[in-house]
């Protein structure tokens, strides 16, 4: 593309994702929008880059990211962290409100993270809030400075910033939410028994069994229970699960949605590609909260994202320093719970996508177009449609290759995925017809844009 984005331009491809079909196509592009979806070599008076084989898809977006700035930059930042989407394919994350300094409850807040900005988004963002017990009463306010939507914990968040809510306190935020028709975003999980935390050392399986299934299994409970009850009210609140892994959950889920309550879930490609019975002990990269669970519960979980229960996937990147991480002493105990795999999504799901028979428009639903639809982004972002903006992915599906720390763009560069065989390498990432990232390198300066809703 040209470095300036008033001239026309078009790339075409035998392969270009539209409409969730794979198709022959050109494509134009001027000032940073899709302008025209054309035939398959249409004769243009101005540049038409033709890319053969490659698949031209829409940039994906990742709804679940743990940035960190400002506060814990040294975790991770907007600027590695948005170079890394780039690499991935990702032209729009939405940042999550922990794991920041300070906490994202409250519109102060938020203008400290808007003030962290400057000059170092690679690709476009938008931000969820947070609501805790106390910032109840920021919650409106929260939403009309803009963030797409609000996220709580329902169990202790390993943050004492960003504490638990209780039920009383979910119901009054599903009522603030349902006014302006955002997602409530939840860390389902409920210890209702509230025991003393096993010993845990160094043991993969122990760190399995201090967090069971029935933790999710109850919370997601809960907040069905909750949704009915605003129902009855005449309120309709949008209630999402985050990282779901315990596939026990998926029939109360189904059976909610088919009832017509607004409730949604999304897994991560770590619960869909990596099962406890192949994690040793001591390795703590594997380490997140809810864990990664048994191969069984893996294949239940695709079933889910097969029939829609499930809507999509993100990453759920939730980076520490490897100190935190307790790498060199395997003390899975200790270690801080998240997974670092930001720019791999799309080559580890599509690798296990194609091995079960799904096809590669299937995967740009789940990480681009459904992301973005929840978001509140579906009129812009995650599809290849005129209006929209240029965020383009090529994408070579047949490449194999490693997963190396070199390539890592991520400011820690470790992954549990590391020496892992996948299939399907980004070649190139446009946000808004301009190439950002190109052949394992980042191009020009960061062009990405702040996301706020306009309420």
């Amino acid at each position: 593309m040209n470095s300036t984005n008033s001239k026309k331009t078009a790339l075409q491809s035998t392969q270009v994702v539209i409409d969730g079909n794979l198709q022959p196509a050109q494509i134009v592009i001027e000032d940073g929008k899709f302008t025209q979806i054309n035939a398959y070599k249409t004769a243009q008076d101005f540049p038409v880059e033709d890319v053969g084989d490659l698949v031209i898809m829409p940039g994906l977006v990742d709804t679940h990211v743990h940035i960190n700035e400002p506060g814990r930059t040294e975790w991770e930042g907007f600027n590695t962290g948005t170079q890394s989407a780039a690499a991935g394919g990702i032209t729009c994350v939405v940042d999550m409100p922990l794991n920041c300094t300070p906490v994202t409850t409250n519109v102060d807040a938020l203008q400290q993270k808007m003030a962290a900005l400057d000059n170092k988004l690679w690709i476009d963002c938008g931000f969820w809030g947070g609501v805790i017990p106390e910032s109840l009463d920021d919650l409106d306010e929260l939403i009309k400075a803009g963030v797409l939507g609000v996220k709580s914990f329902t169990i202790h968040s390993g943050i004492d910033d960003f504490p638990k809510v209780e039920a009383e306190h979910l119901s009054q935020a599903i009522e603030i939410l349902a006014k302006y028709n955002v997602p409530y975003l939840i860390h389902a999980e409920l210890d209702k028994q509230e025991q003393e935390p096993p010993q845990i050392g160094d043991k993969y399986q122990s760190f399995l069994l201090s967090r069971p299934k029935s933790w999710e299994n109850d919370a997601i409970d809960m907040m069905i229970d909750l949704a009915e009850k605003a129902k009855d009210k005449g309120v309709l609140g949008k209630i999402h699960i985050v990282h779901l892994s315990s596939a026990e959950a998926l029939p109360a889920i189904r059976s909610a949605q088919q009832r017509g309550l607004n409730l949604t879930a999304e897994s991560c490609p770590h619960y869909l590609t990596l099962f406890a019975e192949n994690i040793p002990d001591g390795k703590t990269l594997f380490k997140c909260c809810p864990p990664i669970r048994e191969l069984d519960n893996r294949e239940q979980l695709w079933q889910g994202l097969a029939d829609g229960t499930i809507s999509f996937v993100v990453s759920d990147h939730s980076p520490c320093t490897p100190t935190l991480k307790h790498i060199d002493t395997g003390d899975i105990e200790n270690a801080w719970g998240g997974i670092s795999s930001l720019q791999f999504g799309l080559s580890i799901i599509w690798t296990e996508a194609k091995k079960r028979g799904f096809d590669l428009t299937e995967v740009v639903n789940w990480m681009a177009t459904q992301p973005a639809n929840f978001a509140g982004l579906g009129n812009r972002k995650g599809k290849i449609a005129c209006g929209y903006d240029a965020d383009l992915v090529l994408f070579d599906s047949e490449k194999n290759y490693c997963i190396e720390s070199k390539l890592i763009k991520y400011r820690h560069k470790i992954t549990p995925y590391e020496g892992r065989i996948v299939t399907g390498m980004v070649k190139r990432t446009y946000v808004r017809g301009e190439v950002v990232y190109k052949d394992n390198k980042l191009l020009g300066k960061p062009i990405g844009k702040p996301i706020l809703a306009s309420r």
